[in-house]
């Protein structure tokens, strides 16, 4: 554990409520300051974690994963977001480490799940399952800098039964939260997250690290599901919850509400205006990676399919504008 009050205060400020904390997830060209943004207008959670950053781009700038704007912190965000590192090298953890306190961030999570190809073969994220002696000692080489550090990762790595050595050893390195996907990398999201695996988690945190708080992630598409799931598992400290925020960007409403067409789109005006606000900061990400977002707020439930299609042929955030400018001969 650290010193850091970050994941405390959180913590205690949820459990006044009678709740555990939400956070959004770390994704891939998604949790950058535009998104963050957005979901804070819709429904902000407790935190936020940032995209995912390679350890050793925060001070070499001439590695083949560089920051591309993944630290940018816009000044009318509120609160720094929890910046989710990646690799293997411990080195590179205790000097981006040191950079990020620098930088006025508090929190720092490592990334022990992620899937993707690139990733493992660059000995990252799920990669880390297989190899408990390189998290070992990222995570000991984070802590050095003071911060609060926590780690997200998988139940396993081909199989569901590793998470019963896997998840122990990483409670004896005593991170402030533990975050897992109920899932194996091998599952990606293939399959339902085994929320049947839970209960044997909590017992193993309270055992061997009481003071780590425990959160899960996958398949919790809103507020609800998570406070009910935190309900039937007494002990539960967290609820991350990622691919919800693309059913619906109202994900972490405590009371629920059926949001109109209008509504949407006006969070997509927002997302327009921010994104070419960053874009004078940085030349990532470029305007291609917008359109995986028009599906949020053009949905088909309210008749906005034609309009959505119309946004997939644009080539600027201007053709978006006008597109919505004219939305009604779109609509059905």
């Amino acid at each position: 554990m650290t010193e850091s009050t970050f994941w405390p205060t959180i913590s205690a400020q949820a459990k006044s409520e009678h709740r555990p904390f939400f956070t959004m997830a770390p994704m891939e060209a998604v949790s950058n300051t535009v998104f963050r943004q957005v979901i804070t207008q819709a429904c902000p959670p407790d935190t936020f974690f940032s995209e995912f950053v390679y350890a050793k781009s925060i001070t070499d700038p001439n590695t083949k994963f560089p920051v591309h704007g993944r630290l940018y912190v816009d000044s009318r965000e509120k609160k720094r977001p929890v910046v989710q590192l990646w690799g293997n090298e411990a080195e590179d953890f205790e000097k981006a480490a040191v950079s990020l306190k620098e930088q006025g961030f508090e929190a720092i999570d490592i990334n022990m799940g992620c899937p993707d190809g690139t990733v493992i073969k660059n000995h990252g994220g799920s990669d880390l399952i297989r190899n408990h002696q390189w998290a070992q000692e990222v995570i000991a080489a984070a802590k050095t800098s003071g911060l609060a550090v926590s780690a997200k990762t998988r139940l396993g790595y081909s199989k569901v039964e590793e998470f019963k050595d896997w998840i122990p050893f990483l409670l004896e390195q005593h991170v402030d939260v533990l975050t897992v996907h109920l899932r194996t990398k091998m599952e990606m999201s293939k399959v339902p997250a085994h929320l049947e695996v839970i209960d044997d988690m909590i017992k193993m945190r309270d055992e061997i690290a009481p003071e780590t708080l425990i959160q899960i992630n996958g398949d919790i598409p809103d507020y609800q599901a998570g406070l009910k799931l935190a309900n039937e598992h007494p002990g539960l400290d967290g609820i991350m919850i990622g691919r919800g925020v693309f059913a619906n960007p109202f994900a972490f409403e405590k009371e629920p509400k059926k949001h109109s067409l209008d509504e949407l789109l006006d969070l997509l005006q927002m997302q327009l205006n921010l994104f070419d606000d960053f874009s004078k900061h940085y030349d990532m990400p470029r305007f291609p990676s917008l359109k995986r977002f028009f599906k949020i707020y053009a949905r088909p439930e309210l008749g906005a399919t034609d309009l959505r299609n119309a946004m997939m042929d644009t080539k600027s955030t201007d053709d978006v504008r006008k597109i919505l400018a004219e939305k009604d001969k779109y609509l059905k």
